[in-house]
C-alpha cells in the first residue's frame, strides 16, 4: 500500500530531519516541499493551517526570521496579516508541516510525526542530537 506524506521542509533544520528521517523509518518515502525555495500559495497555507486545527500565529517562526523586525509579535494583528508575512517571508512559516493520510500538524518536537504516521516504525530511531525516540522494537519511547 502506499502512502503519501507532504513534508514542508528545511534540509538546514534538525527537527525537520529528523521527522523525514521517522517517516523513512517507517517504511515511507515522503514527498518533500522545500517551501523556502517553493512556498506554498496562500490558499495552500490557509488550508494546511485550518486542518492542523491551529491559527496562523501558531505556525509563526520566531527564531532566525524577520518576525521582530516586522512586528509580528504585536497580538492586534489579524489571522490575514499573519499570513500576508508569511506569504511575503516564507521563512516565517515554521516546520516542519506535515501532511498525511491521518491529519496535518506542526511535527516539533518531531516524534509529533508519530501521532499521524499510519505506519509503525520499523526499529529503532535516534534524533540527530542523540534523543532516543523509538526503541529496536519500533514503539516510542515517553520523553522525560
Amino acid at each position: 500500500m502506499a502512502v503519501d506524506i507532504v513534508v514542508y521542509h528545511n534540509p538546514e533544520c534538525g527537527t525537520s530531519r529528523n521527522v523525514v528521517g521517522l517517516i523513512r523509518n517507517a517504511g515511507i518515502e515522503p514527498h518533500i516541499v522545500e517551501y523556502l525555495k517553493s512556498p506554498p500559495t496562500r490558499t495552500l497555507l490557509v488550508q494546511l493551517v485550518e486542518r492542523a486545527g491551529i491559527r496562523p500565529r501558531d505556525l509563526l517562526r520566531e527564531k532566525g526570521t524577520p518576525y521582530a523586525e516586522l512586528g509580528l509579535d504585536d497580538l492586534s494583528l489579524s489571522d490575514e496579516a499573519l499570513v500576508d508575512a508569511m506569504m511575503a517571508h516564507p521563512i516565517l512559516i515554521n516546520r516542519p508541516l506535515v501532511v498525511s493520510p491521518l491529519g496535518v500538524k506542526l511535527c516539533r518536537p518531531s516524534e509529533a510525526i508519530l501521532d499521524i504516521l499510519p505506519a509503525a516504525q520499523r526499529g529503532a530511531f535516534t534524533k540527530e542530537g542523540g534523543e532516543r525516540v523509538v526503541d529496536a522494537a519500533g514503539r516510542r519511547i515517553p520523553s522525560a
